[in-house]
């Protein structure tokens, strides 16, 4: 047993020497900033004021513009503006939250800090450091007023001596000779520090007894007697031990805020955050409780779990977790082998909260692809309702040592800190704008200034909604031959019979198709990497594809041909080693098949493989130049607009800010090549490269912290980029009517998921989830959904949705731009509305072209 505990601890130890040697010159660079930093730091001047309110007596007014005014607290850091217009106050932290008595310990602290660290120890825990505890108290704030706003840079730690600074041995002749240099109460607290060990002629230090006052006493004494590093190096060379001491744990972190408008923009440069080596820093998070609302207030919470959601103050449901959410979903290489994640995704990166007659906007500017949102009500950790992003500097995974049958984890560190900036905007709203309305108003306008939301081309079907349909073409099945297992291709639909199903939709009145034609080249649905394209001959080969781009072109339909650049699947031509992302294992990140029965990954069937975004690009650049040959007119992304994902192969980082500015380049691609770009999911960064989005969020995760799911996504694009949800046939949908009043509530168009072939061609195969999809068995039922959802939502094509409200349990009202109104009674009884009575699952319409 003990050579088996041996082996792991050399094991341990020399993994740890490994690990530790991957650090990053950034980091190092950092780590001795820190340390300079804690013995120069000194408390700034005094800040001088520009002005003075009395309403805000301990603060000094620092910038202001034709709207706002800045004020700051020099003493802590806390900060506040003032809405000059309508005398709106929003602050960094509550007023009175010392008074706060359910907030308690950290918490407490907490609620008086700007910024909060989390950060890593030796055996890859976490802890924390905040900006009151560890900065504000120990008046370790430095403040230099910019040009339109406040620089605040905070140290965090004091740069204090600990047990490491005195020696764990000396000889007895050093000690002796120290004596001799003390008064009476130097040599007392040296012999209680040090034990005679007679057999090594030395003295061994007592840590047993060192601590509080004895510590203080005993390192007076040694700096008293002038003991050296040269000292210390001669006793550990003449009694043979070792001593390093612990680096102090002094973090440093910047918040500098600016004035814009109507907004505070709140930034915290990466290259001012500093740490020891010892101790990175896994993520940080400011200004948690900008505008928290307290326990008298009436209010709510923005936060962008699928569609949207709103949270309200003071609800009460404190036995149901805190709001968690991660900005465009989870990393896939930083996913657990098991995750099978069902929850919405998060497509916008914004929050805010909503009070009566003023509300503010929370925009991430720059970091928001490692962005957390998190939000909270009173009653749990304190008194206040609160939500706020915080970001990722340093991700942790762990490497697992196997040593004679006994296992240990060790901590492997993310090798460089993220290379963004974390920057969030908040723009204030009063009067009639202070609602998730107006919030959804102003991003928009936001995205359109900075040229994030495309300028949607008109259909070439004017007169109808479109209607999109997915096709798949085939997929591979496990075959035998003589009892040998090999895989071939199924047809499930060839171009021919698609052809044949757009005949009978055209005879059942079904207009403007966009076609998302999937599974189709490269061995069908779960095709290799677009390396080179080769059109599947079992379907129809390169012919059958060209005549179908003829016959679409001819017919009002426009053809998307499906790609996945993001997901590789084993083959020849798919090198997981050389080709696929790395997590921080070291590992290539693999997905493994999702088993429905149980909602977990199965680990017995062949996984397929993250691709290192550094291919991204040349994968788009061969699937243009396959794509062009048949004359689409459009693409369809599979996942570059719905995935996000790293590498963290070693030397040869991608973090996951950098993934996305490949992912907008090769967007840009795309675009650049005159196709339709069709996208599923639709995350912000890829919206202005986008003419259509399908499986767009159309409510949010349910969390049971949420009271309320908006449609907060369809009312910032509408008007700019067509979208629909999930295909109807393979949703959660119990019957059809549901499905038309959400279309007509959310400003959706209708999308289905077909084969020709029937449903029993793809059971006991890899794609069970494709059960029930036979086109025969749903195309008279899409043709009936269509009409109804066309009758309405054509009369506000390419129209913003300006309005939405919730009238009463069930019951909701959408506003179009151009005044059309539709009220939907989601209900399985009639309802009243304005003296008018509207069927139990039906709705109304009324105002503009109605």
């Amino acid at each position: 047993m003990n050579k088996a505990r041996m082996a792991l601890l050399t094991a341990c130890c020399l993994v740890g020497f490994m690990l530790a040697g991957c650090s990053d010159s950034t980091s190092g660079k950092q780590a001795g900033e820190a340390e300079q930093a804690a013995m120069a730091f000194t408390q700034g001047k005094a800040l001088s004021a520009s002005f003075t309110d009395p309403r805000f007596a301990d603060m000094k007014g620092v910038a202001e513009n034709d709207q706002l005014q800045l004020f700051v607290d020099d003493q802590t850091g806390a900060v506040a503006v003032l809405n000059k217009q309508s005398g709106d106050v929003w602050r960094s932290n509550p007023p009175g939250s010392s008074g706060d008595t359910l907030a308690a310990g950290v918490n407490k602290d907490l609620l008086s800090a700007q910024i909060k660290l989390d950060f890593y120890n030796n055996f890859g825990q976490l802890n924390s450091i905040n900006s009151y505890s560890d900065s504000a108290v120990n008046k370790q704030i430095n403040m230099e007023k910019l040009p339109n706003g406040l620089s605040v840079t905070y140290q965090f730690g004091k740069a204090e001596k600990t047990l490491e600074d005195m020696p764990k041995m000396m000889t007895t002749e050093r000690f002796e000779a120290l004596n001799k240099k003390l008064d009476k109460t130097g040599q007392r607290a040296l012999k209680i520090a040090y034990k005679e060990n007679k057999e090594q002629t030395a003295y061994e230090r007592n840590d047993s007894a060192l601590n509080g006052l004895q510590l203080d006493r005993a390192l007076k004494a040694i700096e008293a007697a002038g003991y050296s590093e040269e000292d210390l190096k001669k006793d550990m060379e003449e009694l043979h031990f070792s001593q390093e001491k612990t680096a102090p744990r002094i973090f440093e972190a910047t918040i500098e805020y600016a004035l814009d408008g109507n907004s505070l923009v709140a930034s915290v440069p990466v290259e001012d955050i500093h740490y020891p080596k010892e101790y990175p820093v896994n993520s940080v998070s400011f200004l948690n409780f900008f505008g928290a609302g307290g326990t008298d207030e009436k209010g709510t919470m923005l936060v962008p779990d699928g569609s949207g959601a709103l949270i309200n103050f003071n609800s009460g449901k404190t036995r149901y977790p805190s709001y968690q959410q991660l900005v465009y979903g989870q990393d896939k290489t930083m996913a657990r082998t098991e995750d099978a994640a069902r929850e919405e995704a998060v497509r916008l990166p914004v929050f805010g909260i909503i009070r009566e007659n003023s509300a503010f906007l929370g925009i991430i500017e720059q970091g928001e692809s490692v962005a957390t949102i998190n939000a909270d009500i009173s009653g749990r950790l304190n008194s206040y309702n609160y939500v706020y992003p915080s970001f990722k500097v340093i991700n942790k995974g762990e490497v697992t040592l196997d040593a004679n049958g006994q296992q240990r984890s060790l901590p492997k560190f993310q090798e460089n800190p993220t290379k963004s900036d974390f920057v969030v905007r908040y723009a204030f709203l009063n009067g009639k704008d202070a609602t998730y309305q107006g919030m959804a108003t102003y991003y928009k306008e936001y995205l359109v200034k900075s040229k994030s939301l495309p300028v949607l081309e008109k259909a070439a079907d004017e007169d109808n909604i479109p209607f999109y349909l997915q096709l798949d073409g085939s997929i591979s099945d496990k075959k035998h031959i003589m009892g040998i297992p090999y895989r071939a291709l199924k047809t499930l639909t060839t171009f021919n019979e698609a052809k044949a199903i757009i005949n009978q939709m055209k005879q059942l009145d079904i207009h403007n198709i966009k076609l998302k034609y999937a599974g189709w080249f490269n061995n069908g649905l779960d095709h290799k990497v677009p390396k080179s394209i080769s059109v599947d001959s079992e379907i129809g080969g390169s012919k059958g594809l060209k005549d179908l781009a003829s016959f679409a072109a001819g017919n009002d339909v426009t053809l998307y041909p499906d790609v996945a650049l993001l997901t590789a699947n084993t083959g020849a031509d798919f090198d997981e080693s050389k080709s696929a992302s790395r997590t921080l294992r070291g590992d290539p990140a693999a997905i493994y098949p999702v088993d429905l029965a149980l909602n977990r990954r199965d680990i017995n069937k062949s996984p397929s493989y993250i691709v290192s975004p550094r291919l991204v690009e040349s994968y788009v650049d061969s699937a243009l130049k396959g794509i062009r040959k048949f004359n689409a007119v459009g693409i369809s992304l599979r996942d570059l607009a719905d995935q996000l994902n790293s590498d963290y192969r070693k030397h040869n980082q991608i973090d996951r800010t950098e993934s996305e500015e490949i992912s907008k380049a090769a967007l840009a691609k795309l675009q650049d090549g005159n196709l339709q770009v069709m996208g599923k999911g639709g995350n912000a960064y890829a919206l202005s490269y986008l003419s259509d989005i399908t499986d767009a969020p159309m409510g949010n995760s349910g969390f049971k912290l949420e009271d309320e799911q908006i449609p907060f996504y369809q009312m910032v694009v509408r008007g700019f980029v067509d979208y629909t949800g999930a295909p109807f046939n393979l949703s959660n949908y119990t019957n059809e009517k549901q499905y038309i009043l959400q279309c007509l509530e959310y400003g959706a168009n209708v999308y289905f998921e077909w084969i020709y072939e029937p449903n029993y061609s793809v059971k006991d195969t890899d794609h069970n989830e494709l059960f029930a999809v036979n086109y025969k068995l749903w195309i008279d039922k899409a043709a009936g959904i269509y009409q109804e959802v066309n009758k309405v939502l054509k009369g506000v094509q390419h129209e913003p949705i300006t309005g939405h409200e919730k009238l009463q349990q069930g019951v909701y009202k959408t506003v179009y731009g151009n005044g059309m109104y539709v009220i939907v009674n989601y209900n399985r009884s009639q309802v009243t509305i304005e003296g008018k009575t509207i069927k139990a699952e039906s709705y109304m319409t009324g105002g503009g072209q109605s």
